[in-house]
């Protein structure tokens, strides 16, 4: 038998209840026109405030999150830690907030989050977007090479502030934060702000990861360029590395301005690139890679190739990390072997969390084969318990 197609071992936490409510979801989620209409019913219906968070709660997103505050979290914590030894990741999914207010409200998060990580084992790794820290369009107009005015330039101070005290105080309590990417049209303002942070504060081992998302196809180039300037300037480069979340809203945009799509032309040119970008990183010293992935081919060749460089299944510069509610058959046996593994946990108030979980669903439909794998798996442990 495969590693990952231990069903024993994958849904071990699960109770026969959660495992029938996943096996329910999956079959939904499935089913591509129910989920572009409960996205809709279920967008109108949180507009129109209409009474369905009880139902939403009890249903989706109890599946992909781990509760409405941290300390919700930590039950789902403690027992994914002490029974299956997987990690988590606590991701304030609240989106398209645009206040100053807001952004304030988001860094505070971000510093208690730090802080529990710097409390527990359980939570290596701290999380957040670019624009939970300021506006996207001033990340665009710097991406887009434009000046701005005073009263942008001020506000842009301010959440380059923003990073340097949340990094200053990861660095401080040696906690590693992960930052997480977003469309390629305000990225490169970001990126040449994590640079200038990873430069800062990560001399002795990467504490900033920047995140690549490999469905783009200049990434490699990008990776090769940093590690370039990382070995004239002397620092460690840490990256989680995903395939992507944007992929339609991309090529639409693309499409509807005239240039060049940023993606890459099918899903095997993406899985190329994921896959050479995990190799060049762990081909390479001083830099920490986190394997963002629900891929079982690419999860095997990084474990292949740590094994050929004689990396440590629990080297602190190899992590592997899924999401919550997906992927557990990955999750698990990897965990079972021995190697460092991160469930991202989102949490957040039922109805601002929803453009996220909305969001995987799609994305769930999107990619081939996802669905159908997570449903044959729930179909076996269900056998294999006899349900």
């Amino acid at each position: 038998m495969k590693l990952f197609d231990n069903t024993e071992v994958a849904f071990a936490l699960k109770s026969d209840s959660q495992l029938e409510r996943a096996y329910f979801l999956f079959r939904m989620i499935q089913n591509q026109p129910m989920v572009k209409i409960g996205s809709a019913v279920t967008n109108f219906a949180l507009k129109a405030h209409l009474p369905i968070e009880g139902l939403i709660r009890s249903t989706v997103f109890d599946h992909f999150c781990g509760g409405v505050t941290e300390n919700d979290c930590m039950p789902i914590i403690d027992n994914m830690y002490n029974n299956g030894n997987v990690h988590s990741v606590l991701d304030y999914s609240v989106e398209g907030k645009e206040e100053e207010a807001s952004f304030d409200g988001a860094l505070e998060k971000i510093l208690k989050i730090i802080d529990f990580c710097e409390e527990k084992k359980s939570i290596p790794y701290a999380v957040f977007k670019p624009t939970g820290f300021g506006r996207f369009a001033l990340y665009q107009k710097l991406s887009e090479g434009k000046t701005l005015d005073n009263e942008e330039q001020e506000e842009w101070n301010r959440v380059v502030a923003r990073f340097q005290k949340v990094c200053k105080v990861a660095h401080q309590k040696d906690v590693p934060l992960l930052i997480d990417g977003e469309e390629s049209w305000m990225q490169k303002a970001a990126d040449d702000l994590i640079e200038e942070l990873m430069e800062t504060y990560n001399k002795d081992k990467a504490i900033v990861f920047n995140t690549l998302q490999m469905y783009r196809h200049d990434r490699m180039d990008y990776l090769k360029g940093l590690h370039q300037k990382a070995k004239e300037k002397g620092f460690h480069i840490g990256m989680k590395v995903v395939r992507g979340a944007y992929m339609e809203k991309e090529r639409e945009r693309a499409e509807a301005k005239g240039y060049p799509s940023p993606i890459c032309k099918d899903k095997n040119a993406t899985d190329k690139n994921y896959d050479a970008a995990i190799t060049y990183m762990i081909e390479h010293p001083n830099m920490a890679l986190f394997v963002g992935t629900h891929n079982e081919e690419s999860s095997y060749l990084a474990m292949e190739l740590a094994k050929k460089r004689g990396v440590h299944e629990n080297d602190n510069r190899l992590w592997f990390g899924q999401l919550f509610g997906m992927s557990d058959h990955i999750s698990y046996n990897l965990a079972n072997q021995g190697y460092n593994v991160a469930k991202y946990l989102p949490f957040g108030p039922v109805r601002d969390v929803m453009p996220y979980l909305i969001r995987r669903a799609e994305e769930n439909t999107s990619v081939e084969g996802q669905t159908s794998r997570e449903l044959n798996l729930l179909k076996t442990e269900r056998k294999r318990r006899k349900l």
